[in-house]
């Protein structure tokens, strides 16, 4: 009878252990939220993103890190360095491609989706004393257009190619993130910065709120002479900037948030989930997150979305 007793509260244990077992797991697990430089909008969306998903998964753990944004984000993704990535719609395309010149060495064929979210709007600003009012006038100024190889300096390149200008054209070219080519321009050691965000983006408030500045158009017929698809027209709606009281016609390219093909489908229905039920959050993080809306989750997705993703979307009646 003892040794009865004996075996059975060794299974007893045994059970107590394989019970405790999963909790130790998700204790292990590693939320990385990869966003954008610090006054750009990816890091305060992704900070509010990351205390959303620390809420929907109470035992892991959670962190934001700030990065140069896009390429850097899906390269970091793809190396298996971060769980969920903020990123540009045509770098995305980019990275899927594994287009060289973009800053991907090869396809990145683990990058799964998420949702597609905001339009980024393509920003240029001038100050209004360097005489610059059109793209043309941009010819010999000093610009800034971000981080080399960023999502904003592709959009750059695409902008400023459309309209017949190469970096050659310009008196001096820096590669620097949003905050840093501001301080630049109010020091007046630039004419004009390229800033890809969503609507005011808090470096161009800033900069507006220190010197008088000039949001240069970007007409509809060169975003239709840069010949991709990921690029359309939009607006920046008047006083959007504090000086600006007329709305100005610029070029828009989706984001979208991604994640790892290799990450388990529990995991990322609760990310998906967590963004959805808790959009709130975003929008009081930042005013961008008023046009994440979703039923244009899945539009113009241009990688395969992840299994735990579709399930949501299967839930809520997006996908059959």
């Amino acid at each position: 009878m003892k040794s009865i007793h004996k075996l059975l509260g060794g299974t007893l244990l045994a059970l107590a252990f394989a019970t405790a077992a999963p909790a130790a797991v998700a204790a292990e697990t590693y939320i990385t939220v990869l966003t954008g430089g610090t006054s750009g909008v990816y890091y305060p969306l992704g900070v509010a993103l990351g205390g959303v998903i620390g809420k929907s998964l109470p035992d892991a753990k959670t962190s934001v890190q700030a990065t140069k944004a896009s390429v850097e984000n899906l390269n970091l993704l793809e190396a298996g360095r971060g769980e969920i990535a903020f990123t540009l719609g045509d770098s995305l395309t980019d990275a899927w491609n594994g287009n060289a010149d973009a800053g991907f060495k090869a396809p990145l064929k683990k990058l799964r989706g998420v949702a597609a979210i905001y339009p980024n709007y393509i920003q240029i600003v001038a100050r209004a004393d360097s005489g610059i009012r059109s793209l043309a006038d941009l010819k010999g100024k000093k610009i800034s257009v971000g981080a080399p190889k960023s999502g904003t300096e592709l959009n750059a390149r695409v902008i400023l190619g459309a309209a017949g200008l190469s970096y050659k054209d310009f008196s001096r070219v820096e590669y620097l993130p949003f905050g840093e080519s501001v301080e630049l321009m109010k020091n007046r050691q630039l004419d004009a910065t390229l800033q890809s965000a969503g609507l005011g983006v808090s470096s161009l408030r800033d900069l507006a709120s220190s010197v008088p500045i000039v949001i240069v158009p970007i007409p509809e017929e060169i975003i239709k002479k840069a010949n991709n698809p990921a690029y359309l027209p939009g607006i920046v709606p008047a006083h959007t900037y504090e000086g600006q009281t007329e709305a100005v016609p610029t070029a828009i390219v989706p984001n979208f948030l991604v994640t790892r093909a290799d990450l388990s489908d529990d995991i990322v229905y609760a990310m998906t989930k967590a963004l959805w039920t808790h959009l709130p959050e975003l929008v009081a993080a930042h005013a961008a997150a008023k046009a994440i809306v979703l039923e244009h989750a899945l539009a113009g997705m241009p990688v395969p979305l992840h299994p735990g993703a579709a399930r949501y979307y299967k839930e809520v009646g997006l996908l059959k």
